[in-house]
């Protein structure tokens, strides 16, 4: 027989994620036989008249864009369940023992609850870790020392060296450095840092490029160093033989193209310690960090998953603009709408925590037109003070400018 349904209640959250509270009821007719032999001695157990009667609390998260639209599944009840049945043995209903009934059904209560009775969960993976976003863990600092002995490109017997670097598995464009002009041993002492997401998988990729004024830059050579050799909070300088290309087989490998010189530290972000976040109805995420360890490097992510019920005069297709420092990001437009999903992340790798600065966040509206292709839709300036106490804010801000515009946005401050 079918378990039955009989309520339901959803919550709406400001987490990425559905949270589901069912009450079932299962008044089962099964008829389960144990035999147990001790001996010559055969005793017949019965289970009959199974009935579950549950309310847990089922959580999908994180939802994802693939089938089936979320990567795991979350369980936990939020009372100990109430089992009914009856044990026969050797024909004669045991349950019917004074006080053996009850006793048996406060230890089944005692032993699910242990497990699965909330804060305790059970969680069911539904899609391969590697489908869902990974969020960054640490930042790599690199520092590009030198170079020495590079091969000559140009006609005059000198080249103009520059270094791309970059993490594989990531789409970001690579950061450079500046164009050493005529030198074969380029020195540039330049720093630079780069989000990690997983250093056992990522490696470091350099490639040095000839500068050209007119076409193509010139390929001098490239190396990879994978992040695991590194040893986290230890800075490491490392002499590398440029190659070719990544295949050992090649034999254009064995020419010699030159060294580069590098130093490399990885510095994971400091994890909470066991501290948990407690979640309030407004999505502020509170940790116990005193102020006096706020200081030093971090991450600052702005995560702008969407607005409600945002509207032009003229036209609405939104689009929201950030600004940081003077810097100036913007999510993908989305046309013809009033609620905007763009569920895009911005990164600022900080060398202090921005106590005294603001985020400005817009949202816009543009079209082809020749008259007014731009309008503001509302917007919202968020004081970051209090996503570095808090360590965490997700919550949706009334725009200003709208009448019943809303955005809602997630901030997280991550300690180096």
């Amino acid at each position: 027989m079918p378990p039955i349904i009989y309520g339901l209640k959803v919550y709406e959250t400001n987490e990425n994620e559905l949270v589901m509270e069912p009450a079932f009821r299962w008044a089962g007719n099964p008829n389960i036989v144990l035999v147990l032999k001790l001996l010559s001695l055969r005793i017949t157990i019965q289970l009959v008249d199974l009935q579950v009667f549950a309310a847990p609390r089922v959580t999908l998260k994180p939802l994802v864009p693939t089938f089936p639209c979320f990567a795991s599944i979350v369980v936990s009840l939020l009372e100990k369940p109430q089992v009914d049945f009856g044990i026969k043995i050797l024909g004669g209903d045991v349950m019917s023992i004074p006080g053996l009934y009850r006793f048996v059904q406060e230890n089944i209560k005692k032993q699910v609850a242990s497990l699965y009775l909330w804060p305790q969960t059970l969680e069911i993976p539904v899609l391969d870790a590697s489908v869902v976003a990974k969020k960054p863990v640490g930042i790599l600092h690199v520092k590009v020392v030198r170079a020495l002995k590079l091969l000559k490109m140009d006609i005059l017997g000198s080249s103009d060296p520059y270094v791309k670097l970059s993490l594989t598995e990531e789409r970001l464009p690579a950061k450079k450095t500046t164009v050493k002009m005529k030198n074969l041993n380029p020195e540039w002492n330049e720093k630079f840092k780069l989000l990690v997401k997983d250093p056992q998988t990522q490696a470091l990729e350099l490639q040095l490029y000839d500068w050209d004024k007119v076409g193509r830059h010139d390929k001098l050579g490239m190396q990879l160093v994978p992040l695991k050799v590194l040893t986290p909070g230890l800075t490491k300088e490392l002499v590398l033989d440029l190659v070719k290309n990544t295949n050992i087989n090649d034999p254009q490998n064995k020419k010699h193209r030159g060294q580069i010189v590098v130093e490399l530290a990885f510095v994971p972000f400091k994890s909470e310690n066991g501290n948990e976040y407690g979640r309030s109805e407004s999505g502020i995420s509170r940790s116990s960090d005193s102020s006096e360890s706020l200081g030093g490097a971090g991450l600052l992510s702005v995560l702008i998953q969407g607005a409600e019920d945002v509207e032009g005069e003229h036209h609405n297709n939104p689009y929201a603009l950030l600004c940081f420092r003077g810097e100036e990001k913007k999510t993908k437009m989305v046309k013809k709408t009033r609620d905007p999903l763009w569920n895009e992340d911005f990164q600022f790798m900080l060398d202090e925590p921005p106590l005294q600065d603001k985020i400005y966040i817009e949202v816009m509206s543009k079209s082809r037109a020749i008259f007014r292709a731009k309008e503001s839709l509302g917007y919202v300036e968020i004081n970051l003070a209090d996503v570095v106490y808090n360590g965490r804010i997700n919550q949706k801000y009334h725009l200003i400018d709208s009448h019943n515009g809303r955005i809602h946005i997630e901030l997280s401050w991550t300690k180096a």
